[in-house]
This record gives structure tokens, sequence and C-alpha cells, in this order.
């Protein structure tokens, strides 16, 4: 990649973030916004906080770690308000490319080494092709033949964390919907 190709790359990003920043609410979290966003696009086996940390300030891990967890996990922002500002950016360009020609619901599962995160379990990953320890979430994405974008998103709860009124408590898990074990 070139110096100028680079150059527009960062400008672009820059952009996209300082879009994004109106939908967090609140000035004090654009840095960890731009960490995190930045942090997803480095190379990195984990995008954890941890990890994400290490990449984007590598002279300063325990701190920066400490703020992607408080920005991810703490800060009081709207998924859905996010969800939806990336979704006025980006589907203008994807629709410059033609129309909405699908809609897709799809689960994905993400592999996870503890057992600790919201909603991870044992169950079967597409990833791995097995069952593990992973997440699983459940999206809704629009698609032409040139990309396809997610405009909805959820987090598949399992019945072991569902059934878990404690385990959601500790989580900060609301109960929003209620559960009935199987009879």
């Amino acid at each position: 990649m070139d110096v100028t190709a680079s150059e527009d790359s960062e400008g672009r990003f820059a952009a996209y973030v300082a879009a994004l920043s109106g939908a967090i609410g609140h000035a004090d979290r654009v840095g960890p916004l731009r960490d995190y966003c930045l942090g997803l696009l480095m190379p990195a086996e984990r995008k954890s906080a941890e990890p994400l940390a290490a990449v984007t300030a590598p002279a300063r891990v325990p701190a920066q770690h400490q703020s992607l967890l408080h920005f991810v996990g703490q800060a009081p922002w709207s998924n859905e308000r996010v969800l939806a500002k990336v979704r006025d950016l980006v589907l203008p360009s994807i629709e410059r490319h033609g129309p909405i020609e699908a809609w897709i619901i799809d689960d994905t599962g993400f592999p996870k080494k503890g057992r600790h995160s919201v909603g991870v379990t044992r169950q079967y990953c597409g990833q791995l092709g097995k069952q593990d320890n992973c997440h699983i979430a459940v999206t809704l994405s629009v698609a032409n033949h040139a990309a396809s974008l997610p405009v909805a998103y959820r987090l598949y709860l399992p019945e072991d964390w569902a059934a878990d009124a404690d385990r959601r408590a500790k989580a900060r898990v609301p109960a929003t919907v209620s559960f009935k074990s199987k009879p």
C-alpha cells in the first residue's frame, strides 16, 4: 500500500469513528471507541480486551485493558443506536453497487476459552465444526452481490444461562424474557 492510500484509509477510519461517536453518547467514550475499533482491525488471534489493549497501546497495556473493559462492559451506550449509525453510514456504499437482493438470518459461533463471558457454554460452533465453548450470535444482514451488512444482532442465551438467575445477575444480563424449563 502506498503512502497516499494509507493516509486515505486513516482519514476514512477517523471519519467513520467520528460519525459513530455521536451514537455512543459521551465525549469520554470517543477514545476507547477508536481504540476498540482499531484493535478489531489489527491482526490478533484473540479479539478480547487484553489482546486489543496490547496492540493499541503496547506501552500501557494494563491501563488500556481497563479502559477497553469499561467501554465494552460498563459504559452505558446503546448497541442498537451504534448499529443503526453503522447501517446509515455503510448501506449507501453497498447500494451504489446495486439494490439489496437478500435478507440473511444467520447464527455465528465465536470460540471462547473460558466459561465466564455472557452466553458461553459448550455448544456446536460452526467456526470449529464441533462442540466446544463458544458464544452464539444471531444476525440479520442485508446483501447484494457486492457486500453484506449486519443490521440486527443478538447474543443467543443458552438454556443453562437463561435458567440461572444468579449467573445472569453476576454478568448483569437482564431477565427481560421469561424462561420456562422443559417439562
